[in-house]
């Protein structure tokens, strides 16, 4: 089992900043990607960003230049980067670990833009 406990988030306004930590625990070796999805009122979740322990990045184009994921393997941690935030970026991010094709998520974290 792996276990996700996310930080961040909260409020700001348009062109603001947040930066969201993700944590894992657990049966951490094996986890391939690390990533954050979003789910806004009445939507689908999302992908966001994710970052596969080898390195590789994909992000949404909606957040491609504004958005930045990182990752640290030692620290079992992922982090992202919130910048230029806008009223459509609002919804709740979750950070979600991939490991022996099991998908894990932590419970989620709000994130609220206003204009």
């Amino acid at each position: 089992q792996v276990q996700l406990v996310e930080f961040g988030g909260g409020s700001v306004q348009t062109g603001g900043s947040l930066r969201l930590s993700c944590v894992a625990s657990g049966i951490i070796s094996g986890i391939n990607v690390m990533g954050w999805y979003r789910q806004a009122p009445g939507k689908e979740r999302e992908l966001v960003a994710r970052i596969s322990s080898g390195g590789r990045i994909v992000y949404a184009n909606s957040v491609k230049g504004r958005f930045t994921i990182s990752r640290d393997n030692a620290r079992n941690t992922a982090n992202l980067q919130m910048n230029s935030l806008k009223p459509e970026d609002t919804a709740v991010y979750y950070c979600n670990a991939q490991r022996m094709g099991y998908d894990y998520w932590g419970q989620g974290t709000q994130v609220t833009v206003s204009s």
